[in-house]
């Protein structure tokens, strides 16, 4: 069940916190890189992030986050993680469906590692395309996708 996640509870937000740990430590390993981002995000900067946040729960577990910001008509995935006891189940299919239909958006955006081939081929499932590629000053390089939706 996927379900607004009140990331400003500090229960809450260790939750998204622990999927994100589990998640961004798998991801960190298939691109390859030791010092990863994303790793270093704290409970407080979830608690005081002004973005939103959708869970997928199974049994009360909460399996998968994915954070979102949403400006004029323009969705931007900030994250998207899944509890890696839970890959491979379709559940991140899930979501990017859930926020792309939900809302009334004309283009979506996302953001990841060159590197990230699973996460490149789950979007581009979805319509994503590339538009831009560049190497932040963390030096994993990234590329940036979107996607133009029909109302």
């Amino acid at each position: 069940m996927i379900t607004k996640l009140e990331n400003s509870n500090e229960i809450v937000a260790n939750s998204i916190h622990t999927v994100f740990q589990r998640s961004y430590k798998i991801e960190a390993q298939v691109i390859n890189v030791l010092d990863f981002p994303p790793l270093s995000r704290s409970v407080k900067n979830i608690i005081n992030a002004k973005t939103d946040f959708y869970g997928f729960s199974d049994n009360n577990y909460l399996a998968a986050v994915i954070e979102i910001k949403i400006d004029e008509k323009q969705l931007d995935i900030h994250s998207l993680t899944v509890d890696p006891k839970y890959f491979r189940k379709g559940i991140a299919d899930q979501l990017i469906n859930y926020v792309l239909k939900t809302f009334n958006i004309t283009i979506a955006i996302v953001e990841t590692a060159v590197e990230n081939t699973p996460a490149i081929n789950l979007y581009e499932k979805h319509g994503f395309l590339e538009y831009k590629r560049w190497t932040p000053s963390h030096g994993i390089e990234k590329l940036a996708m979107s996607v133009e939706l029909v109302i």
